[in-house]
């Protein structure tokens, strides 16, 4: 249990810095490298991927919102039939960067498990 909330935290954290200075999708390298340093089953390393990018590029894309008082995300929202909902954007935005992640932590576990097998 405890790997999987460090596992969390050092994503999160491994990403958001990459993100500083990488491209967006290096969020599904950086949840690679963790799971690959700290192995994990590919069901409990999917869910560490996938709710530590939820959380950070859904954290990330309310506190973007909230400082300008919801006037960019409402038009997005609107222009992809979201009916302007501003919450409904920031939850779609952190699922995104969720599935991503977790495919990469999801493609570490597999390759590990596979790579004992043999």
């Amino acid at each position: 249990m405890i790997k999987f909330f460090v596992s969390i935290i050092l994503i999160a954290l491994l990403s958001f810095i990459c993100g500083l200075f990488l491209p967006w999708w290096t969020i599904a390298v950086a949840a690679f490298a963790v799971i690959a340093l700290i192995p994990q089953k590919p069901l409990a390393a999917f869910f560490a991927g996938f709710l530590a990018l939820f959380l950070l590029w859904g954290g990330l894309a309310w506190a973007i919102d909230a400082a300008n008082t919801s006037i960019l995300s409402v038009r997005v929202a609107s222009m992809l039939y979201l009916q302007g909902s501003s919450i409904l954007l920031v939850l779609v935005t952190g699922f995104i960067g969720a599935l991503v992640g977790g495919g990469g932590a999801i493609t570490a576990s597999f390759m590990l498990t596979r790579g004992r097998a043999r």
